[in-house]
């Protein structure tokens, strides 16, 4: 942690604000601003050429300043208001009106009105500013392998940096293996007191457990290497995942989750981050993590996040965009933000949702007893990274410096997107040094998503009752309707959750949805299984009806495939008929149709010249008055939902379909709201 004393501070504010003068000295040297309220826009014009060349103000989305931090020490960042621009423009300027009076016109000093200061912050993004992306305590890395010990803002990374130790002296120009493989053993042996769930342990002399560093790391502790690598290099890489450490949810208290992120900072940043709790609801957790991101720290750290579902939009966003977009504090404003900021999340129970899943590295703590608080260790694993900082740096710095030299021989792990680059900086070096993939965990992780669960469940009583069947939403087994809708909000409810799964692949299964034809269609639905062969994007290809899907096999048939259409035709008198059509069409003639398309019709209505070819049509007709209820009749599916003509005939055959059916399904077309 940074010493917050008189001295450090001093120093801090000294390399913010320039060196040190006297205010006579200051008034001289200040540029004079005239201020005509006629013309604003050439005040601001002006204002903005002052502060541009005085330096100390820097471009974040909004306006910014750096300050000193006098509770943890280091510098921190905040958005100005017209009240700070005020100030700071007369600490730069010395803002005068022109008056006039008796004796001609002279010059007063005035204060610079708030309107200009508001007109200048308005014309963010065209002031001329530096961007800033980030404050760093950690050297400034380049692609070529080059260290940088930078001091101040670093105009080509972006980045304000301070307390940068040197490690030049410490890291090999060009490692080698050997380097890497030694530098990983330093530090899983400094760690080694940490309960990775996952690891081999031995006993010590005192009892206690340690990790087996002659094994090879375990998954756990293979994220936490990946995680302390991914912390040093942050601030230098465009996008990088953030690291959720967790424990069980009863027994996981005093685990070492808080002590873990603590000690990662306390290497890659030479501070401990300050803890941000969740907050009492969603909203409350979005505005803290803007907040926190606005301020530029090193690390984000989101702790005691106990027995929930993490989910934020905000983050998903900032972890995999840049640059993301967030809406500023009080104003109904969003801004544009680079963010460099680790993002560490702790928490007993704690899981990830939807797309945050992908995004994080997953440590997982279980210290095996009941009462983790009470266990005692030798050494002070804190103070040791405090101490041995530049050391331990130089040891992960040595990994990484190898990494880049060897890029070309280090064998890709498993594809992640978005963090690329990540991959190849951080991933893929740890793992050709024996590390497991952090990668090929997002697979488990997901099942502890409850969302994901849900729909798991979903699909397999959907599959238990149904299979592929083709059903109605109203025909749904109740076991089905429970699981779609457990709280039994209704029809319209489940019609909507129906169509939200519409394309969801889950368990090796897709649900597929075919639209109703007509006014009066009802869609059907039918839960296939995902590894169907696909002619192209959006396609389901043509099947045999020997279910072959390869138009060449030998064993294909042509057997007669049965289409139906079902249409309403209305009378004299209010009077009406249904009239359902049947024919029979050859297979190798079937009309083509995909997924969302209700089939082109055919060129040759017969599909040959020759009359054995023609579709044999038979219709039946059923006396309709205006008030007849239509649930006795059938709706009829596409073949497109249907590959099987006995399938077919099947949902034909249906009865009972409620008209209540068709009122949702219309209703969900048109947009209706559940």
């Amino acid at each position: 942690m940074i010493d917050p004393t008189e001295d450090n501070l001093k120093t801090i504010t000294d390399a913010i604000d320039q060196p040190d003068e006297s205010a006579e000295t200051l008034a001289e040297v200040k540029p004079r601003l005239l201020v005509d309220r006629a013309s604003p826009d050439i005040v601001v014009s002006n204002l903005r050429d002052v502060l541009a060349m005085a330096g100390g103000l820097y471009d974040r989305g909004a306006v910014v300043r750096l300050y000193p931090d006098a509770v943890q020490g280091g510098t921190r960042v905040r958005v100005l208001d017209g009240g700070d621009l005020i100030l700071h423009a007369h600490s730069k300027c010395r803002p005068y009106a022109i008056r006039t009076n008796r004796e001609g016109e002279r010059e007063v000093d005035v204060q610079l009105p708030k309107p200009i200061a508001e007109m200048y912050l308005g014309w963010n993004g065209a002031l001329n500013l530096p961007i800033l992306n980030g404050i760093t305590r950690a050297p400034v890395l380049r692609e070529d392998g080059s260290i940088h010990a930078a001091v101040g803002y670093d105009a080509r990374s972006g980045l304000w940096c301070e307390n940068v130790p040197d490690v030049a002296d410490l890291v090999p120009e060009r490692p080698t293996i050997a380097d890497a493989r030694a530098a990983l053993r330093h530090i899983r042996e400094l760690f080694r007191t940490f309960c990775f769930s996952d690891a081999k342990v031995l006993r010590d002399a005192r009892g206690g457990e340690v990790v087996d560093i002659e094994s090879p790391p375990g998954a756990d502790e293979s994220a936490f290497l990946a995680a302390l690598l991914t912390a040093v290099c942050r601030a230098s890489l465009t996008l990088a995942p953030g690291c959720l450490i967790g424990a069980a949810s009863m027994s996981g208290a005093g685990a070492g989750k808080g002590l873990l992120v603590r000690c990662i900072c306390q290497i890659a940043f030479g501070q401990e981050p300050h803890a941000v709790s969740g907050g009492s609801g969603q909203e409350e957790l979005e505005k803290r993590i803007a907040a926190e991101l606005i301020e530029a720290s090193p690390a984000l750290f989101l702790d005691n996040l106990n027995n929930r579902t993490l989910k934020s939009d905000l983050l998903a966003s900032v972890l995999t965009e840049r640059p993301a977009r967030i809406r500023l504090l009080g104003r109904s404003q969003m801004v544009p933000l680079n963010s460099s900021t680790f993002v560490v999340l702790t928490g007993n129970g704690l899981g990830l949702a939807e797309d945050l899943v992908r995004r994080f590295l997953i440590i997982e703590l279980d210290p095996r007893t009941e009462n983790p608080e009470l266990r005692s260790f030798q050494t002070d694993i804190k103070a040791i990274c405090h101490d041995k900082r530049r050391e331990i740096l130089a040891a992960v710095l040595t990994i990484w410096r190898w990494g880049r030299c060897s890029k070309d021989e280090l064998p890709a792990g498993l594809p992640i997107g978005s963090f690329e680059t990540w991959s190849s900086w951080v991933r893929d070096p740890l793992v050709a040094l024996g590390c497991q993939d952090p990668v090929a965990r997002i697979a488990e992780t997901k099942t502890r998503d409850t969302q994901r669960a849900e729909i798991t469940e979903l699909f397999s009583l959907w599959n238990t009752h149904h299979g592929e069947s083709v059903v109605s939403q109203r025909n749904l087994a109740a076991p089905v309707i429970d699981a779609l809708d457990p709280l039994g909000r209704g029809r319209q409810y489940q019609a909507k959750r129906l169509a939200s799964l519409t394309g969801t692949r889950m368990s090796g299964y897709v649900l597929v949805r075919q639209a109703g034809a007509g006014k009066h269609g009802v869609a059907v639905y039918a839960l296939q299984k995902s590894e169907e062969a696909e002619t192209h994007r959006g396609h389901r290809g043509h099947t045999a009806s020997n279910g072959s899907d390869d138009p060449d096999d030998p064993d294909a048939t042509t057997e007669p495939r049965l289409e139906s259409t079902c249409s309403y035709r209305p009378g004299p008198g209010g009077a009406g008929r249904w009239h359902i059509e049947e024919f029979t069409q050859q297979g190798s003639q079937a009309p083509e149709t995909h997924r969302g398309h209700r089939g082109h019709p055919l060129r040759d209505p017969y599909g040959s010249s020759t009359p054995s070819a023609a579709p044999t049509n038979t219709r039946s007709e059923a006396p309709v008055g205006p008030n007849t209820s239509i649930s006795s009749f059938t709706a009829v599916p596409s073949p497109a939902a249907v590959t099987d003509p006995r399938d077919f005939a099947a949902a034909t055959n249906e009865t009972g379909i409620a008209s209540a059916d068709q009122n949702d399904d219309r209703a969900l077309d048109s947009g209706g709201a559940a």
